[in-house]
């Protein structure tokens, strides 16, 4: 009996020590309409909020993550699902399904991040597009914690030939590899490496807009953030 008791003790320890471990991640919808923001996750890391999930305007969700973990955020936009969640989005969509068991379909703005032992890695990419504004804020830990995001509003300042519109709107903003699909705008072929994949008017667009978001592959060294033990909070709309 003594080393029953020992042994749930030490399993309840080790229980709460990894709750303490988990990183917070915090969804908060300061957009004006219901978002419904898609999960994935790396590595075959634990899923996180099944996936996907609606998330109403002025609403915030809670997603524990567990240690080491690594994976993405995005919202998507007009959806509408059945009571089986089978639907469509405007934009984001995971091939008609509310609970995404792959990435996005871009153009979508992506809140991207790897959870280390040591420091966190995390950034907010427009390099498959952008569809609706993104921030991520770390909170409580250490380190540089920079603030990670896309305030303005491309889809407002979107070029003619990037835009994508849904009912006489513009509804997202693609990439320049998305719209044309050459080997310079998307950083592929002989322009595969940092050397030879330089910034294009399209990226530079992006980046004069949001300056802390990656604009295009390899656009590194603004856009890449670290802190250590923190948990981050993530602002679809975010108005400062």
């Amino acid at each position: 009996m003594h080393k029953l008791c020992a042994l749930l003790f030490a399993l309840s320890i080790i229980g709460k020590s990894s709750i303490a471990s988990a990183t917070v991640f915090t969804l908060i919808n300061s957009c004006s309409y219901t978002i419904w923001p898609g999960t994935l996750s790396g590595n075959g890391a634990a899923v996180l909020g099944d996936g996907g999930f609606a998330l109403p305007p002025g609403s915030t969700v809670q997603l524990p993550a567990p240690p080491g973990w690594s994976g993405r955020f995005w919202a998507r936009t007009g959806c509408n699902f059945n009571e089986a969640g089978i639907g469509q989005c405007a934009t984001g969509d995971c091939v008609g399904a509310l609970r995404c068991a792959g990435g996005g379909a871009p153009p979508v703005s992506l809140a991207e991040f790897t959870i280390g032992p040591e420091k966190d890695f995390y950034d907010v990419s427009l390099v498959d597009g952008y569809n609706v504004g993104l921030g991520v804020r770390a909170s409580g830990g250490s380190g540089e914690c920079q603030y990670a995001g896309c305030v303005a509003d491309l889809n407002a300042s979107c070029p003619k030939e990037l835009q994508v519109s849904e009912d006489g709107a513009v509804v997202a903003c693609k990439s320049a590899c998305a719209a044309f699909g050459t080997a310079e705008y998307c950083c592929t072929g002989e322009h595969a490496t940092p050397e030879t994949c330089s910034a294009t008017e399209y990226s530079r667009l992006f980046k004069a807009a949001c300056p802390t978001a990656y604009s295009y592959a390899y656009d590194d060294a603004s856009s890449t953030c670290t802190c250590a033990g923190s948990d981050y909070l993530i602002t679809f709309c975010p108005t400062v």
